[in-house]
């Protein structure tokens, strides 16, 4: 059987730091609300110099030194992100220049906060198909440039970062076990940027009604963010009849600490099993996923033929997971 194996990990965030305290100066919010209402202490801002691509080249390059590799040995890219550097070219295909993969393809995948599992599952496909060997597939966000940074209710929630893996073909037992993506978009409403695309391009009246920042209605998304997760991770867990307690570890989408303990409750898992790091960074949409993924296997929380299971919760909307055995 051939499956897509992760042999690498690495992740890239901006030195900035903007704590509770920072945000307390700038809309009528505390650090208690935060944390009570989210878990998040701070999150990391890019320099305005800095775009998606110059984080994902960072994670990628960690990324690809792990493994031991150059980037010619890659043959595709996927890169997903919603803050791309621009809409045409893809960022994908400037992260593929900057690395200098010449023999990749490369493409963007948008699914927001689910992103990532939706590249990994593509990038599974690829490798299974037999027509690829090795995928390199990356979160990547400057969520900050797209925020509004007048509004209590969103400010508090995002952060910069990236973070990548390499996929290799292995015929062993390991790697890839599963991935499943899903969508519904009939509540693409409940979070999304209504300015820039070719329903509203950019113009004064967009920029007047504040149109090209992130919109959220969050105790809706909430409320279905934690009914979908729950039953995702229950499906994928039995399709596979492997029960929770055979998990190693449970690294989720970094959205909100309320949803990431109520999935844990569900499968019954200890948190010391849940990797979290939404404390430290926010929410970073597609980057999350990764970025967790890259510190819990270089802290020694990983080993070989753990059971690891991911899963995210995004605009669109968008939810999925990937079960793996490392």
């Amino acid at each position: 059987m051939i499956r897509a194996r992760v042999i690498a990990t690495g992740s890239y965030v901006p030195e900035k730091v903007l704590t509770n305290f920072d945000i307390e100066k700038m809309v009528d919010t505390s650090d208690e609300w935060i944390i009570e209402r989210t878990g998040i202490n701070q999150r990391r801002i890019a320099r305005d110099d800095q775009a998606a691509s110059d984080l994902a080249y960072e994670a990628s390059k960690s990324a690809l030194e792990y493994a031991g590799l150059k980037p010619k040995d890659l043959d595709l890219i996927i890169v997903a992100t919603v803050t791309g550097d621009m809409p045409l070219p893809a960022t994908a295909c400037i992260l593929q220049h900057r690395l200098g993969a010449k023999k990749a393809a490369a493409f963007d995948v948008n699914a927001a906060c689910s992103g990532f599992i939706y590249g990994l599952s593509i990038g599974d496909k690829f490798i299974r198909s037999g027509s690829h060997k090795r995928v390199l597939v990356v979160g990547t966000e400057i969520l900050s440039k797209f925020t509004d940074w007048a509004d209590r209710t969103t400010c508090v929630l995002f952060g910069d970062g990236a973070g990548a893996v390499i996929l290799e073909r292995t015929e062993e037992d390991r790697g890839i076990i599963e991935t499943r993506i899903h969508s519904d978009g009939s509540m693409w409403d409940l979070l999304h940027t209504p300015g820039g695309g070719s329903k509203n391009p950019p113009s004064s009246e967009t920029i007047r009604k504040r149109y090209h920042y992130i919109k959220m209605k969050g105790n809706e998304t909430f409320k279905v963010a934690v009914r979908m997760l729950e039953d995702l991770v229950i499906a994928t867990l039995k399709h596979n009849k492997l029960e929770p307690s055979k998990l190693s570890l449970l690294i989720p989408h970094q959205a909100n600490r309320r949803i990431i303990q109520a999935t844990a409750k569900r499968l019954n898992l200890p948190m010391e099993k849940v990797v979290m790091n939404l404390d430290r960074y926010g929410n970073t949409s597609a980057a999350s996923i990764p970025i967790a993924l890259d510190e819990a296997f270089r802290a020694g929380r990983i080993k070989q033929d753990d059971y690891i299971l991911l899963e995210a919760f995004g605009g669109g909307l968008t939810w999925g997971s990937a079960l793996i055995k490392w």
